[in-house]
């Protein structure tokens, strides 16, 4: 799909200097521009790339001067970065703007949903199942009984939503997320073997919540797990049944967050952090990667390590530890001497 400057311009509000009729169909890297791209300059360190690139067009700031000629439209706008950013999401929606039902695929025929809905080859929507409108369910997805699902919400291909889960609007389900299994409940008996306890709950996600391919989210044993507004989760994540997350949290991949754990909002969480049951994390708390959390934790505290502790004291007693050897010979030197003395 080709777009000229103009049409651009007019989608971000910016001036033209150049070519309104110059056409792009792609987007590109200001280094790596050519012929029919897009690109954009925000960072002044690239600016040199400017008077280089192939691009036909390039986004710039609104009070960027330029300092000799260039081959490229500009398309000056009050925030070039967040401009840009605003064509990748128009340009994703287009990208992904599918619809109607391929087959082969299954629908049950209790299930209700509203206009726009897309269902890709080979997906299977269960029993009394509630779609929203602008629903995109892309090959080999599974939505199982029972479950609501709100407006604008993309469930890529391969992605398993198990029964009564609760999906609110503009929610993104990447690739091979499983939202909705068991939690990891075994009774132990006198002999030392496991009885299953039955996870009756449910999984609900808020509004605006991402989820990366293959994370897990399990069902809770009573009641639900639930994933607030605005939360962040990247590839790779497992939550355990009935932990809570706060609105606005984001979260990297490879972290674990073991059951009952209730997380505040507006977190930080780094890659494989690990997060033992039945906590309490407060709100704007940063934890740092491959961080052990073993104890409950109060607002705004940051934290290394595992076990995990303050911040500060971290990287303190990480440059005493990388001098443990000097220290213990130091010591050694002056029990030698104070031996001597003696």
């Amino acid at each position: 799909m080709k777009f000229t400057a103009a049409q651009i311009a007019e989608i971000l509000e910016g001036e033209i200097e150049g070519n309104p009729e110059a056409e792009v169909s792609e987007l590109a890297k200001i280094e790596e521009g050519s012929e029919g791209s897009l690109t954009f300059l925000s960072n002044p360190k690239y600016t040199s790339y400017l008077y280089t690139t192939g691009a036909s067009i390039t986004i710039v700031n609104k009070d960027f001067e330029v300092e000799q000629p260039v081959n490229t439209t500009l398309i000056k706008v009050k925030d070039a970065y967040k401009a840009f950013s605003t064509l990748l999401e128009y340009y994703n929606q287009i990208k992904l703007n599918k619809s109607g039902i391929e087959q082969p695929s299954y629908i049950s025929d209790s299930v209700k949903h509203e206009e726009g809905l897309y269902l890709g080859a080979f997906a299977y929507i269960g029993e009394n199942v509630k779609l929203g409108k602008n629903v995109k369910v892309y090959p080999n997805a599974y939505i199982g009984d029972n479950v609501t699902i709100g407006n604008d919400v993309t469930i890529f291909a391969g992605v398993k939503i198990y029964s009564e889960t609760i999906i609110g609007n503009n929610c993104v389900i990447h690739s091979g997320a499983i939202v909705g299994a068991d939690g990891f409940g075994f009774s132990p008996d006198e002999k030392g073997e496991y009885s299953k306890v039955p996870q009756i709950g449910n999984v609900i996600i808020e509004d605006n919540v991402d989820v990366g391919a293959a994370t897990t989210i399990d069902r809770a044993t009573l009641g639900s797990t639930i994933i607030r507004k605005g939360v962040k989760l990247d590839n790779q994540i497992q939550i355990a049944h009935n932990v809570e997350i706060g609105e606005n949290t984001a979260i990297a991949a490879q972290t674990g967050i073991a059951g009952s754990t209730k997380i505040g909002k507006n977190c930080l969480i780094g890659g494989q952090v690990g997060i033992v049951g039945h906590l309490s994390i407060g709100d704007r708390v940063k934890i740092q990667a491959q961080s052990g959390i073993g104890r409950n934790v109060k607002d705004d505290e940051i934290l290394q390590g595992s076990p995990a502790f303050g911040y500060n004291d971290f990287n303190k007693s990480f440059i005493h530890f990388k001098n443990l050897p000097k220290i213990v010979n130091n010591i050694y030197q002056l029990e030698k001497k104070l031996g001597e003395n003696g």
